[in-house]
């Protein structure tokens, strides 16, 4: 069987910048093993899957989204990346794209001057004493980290921009968390806030540009800012830039995206 395959690159308007996602639009769902031999052989931070929903009244398309080790609950930049797919090779000619996902509704929307808006969950997380796992695998981690519950991650706050770009974490350590990853974060030099994101248990050892992480990001630092409207930065290699607002429990994250390739996948 053949199925269409599309790359594109997230959180940048520049081919080779931003995170790379692999999408898959499907008639239907490919068996769970299949989905996830195929994200381990696209070898990509995510790639993203999706169904299209008729006549549903909460949701336009189904989508799910597989690292190369594990499904995950959430993704920002392969969301992103589907959405381009879908408004600009699928010929999608509504408002907004409506999604059903394991975190509950999300939608994408265009703004006039060509960003994507993606509506995401505003996700609570709790204070606690960094685990020693993470204070082992990173010299110079806190002494209190911020759990987040429903995105399996921990996130720590360092002193400032030049020690978010010079953090080194063990990652051979770092796996030892599993299916939980580390956001690294601290006020920006030209922005509101800087991050990365650790995530080798899942199969990512850093993540270039990680929209479902500003789900957190942007509700702490609204709260330490004393603002709604951010502006943000992934400074990994790669890089990203991202345009964020706080909507009560629900969080805008916006970005870029520039298309580089489409093909087939041929499946026995």
């Amino acid at each position: 069987m053949k199925h269409p395959i599309y790359q594109v690159d997230a959180f940048t308007d520049t081919v080779f910048g931003g995170n790379p996602a692999a999408v898959m639009p499907l008639e239907q769902w490919l068996p769970d093993n299949v989905m996830q031999s195929l994200a381990l052989e696209n070898n990509l931070s995510e790639t993203a899957y999706f169904v299209r929903l008729d006549n549903n009244e909460d949701a336009d398309f189904h989508i799910r989204w597989f690292t190369p080790g594990t499904e995950v609950p959430l993704c920002g930049h392969a969301t992103l990346a589907s959405a381009w797919v879908i408004f600009n090779k699928l010929g999608w000619t509504g408002e907004q794209i409506r999604f059903r996902s394991k975190s509950g509704p999300l939608a994408v929307r265009q703004t006039d001057d060509g960003w994507l808006v993606l509506d995401f969950p505003n996700l609570a997380f709790e204070p606690q004493p960094t685990p020693a796992l993470i204070r082992d695998a990173f010299e110079g981690a806190p002494d209190t980290a911020f759990f987040v519950p429903n995105d399996t991650n921990y996130m720590v706050v360092l002193e400032n921009e030049a020690a978010v770009r010079a953090a080194q974490p063990d990652l051979r350590k770092l796996k030892q968390l599993g299916n939980q990853g580390l956001i690294v974060t601290a006020p920006g030099q030209d922005c509101d806030f800087v991050s990365r994101y650790f995530a080798p248990g899942a199969g990512i050892e850093e993540d270039p540009v990680t929209g479902s992480i500003h789900s957190v990001l942007v509700p702490y630092w609204a709260e330490q800012l004393g603002k709604t409207r951010l502006d943000a930065r992934q400074v990994s290699a790669r890089g990203g830039v991202l345009r964020c607002e706080l909507k009560g429990d629900r969080v805008d994250i916006a970005g870029q995206a520039a298309f580089y390739m489409e093909g087939s996948v041929h499946l026995p």
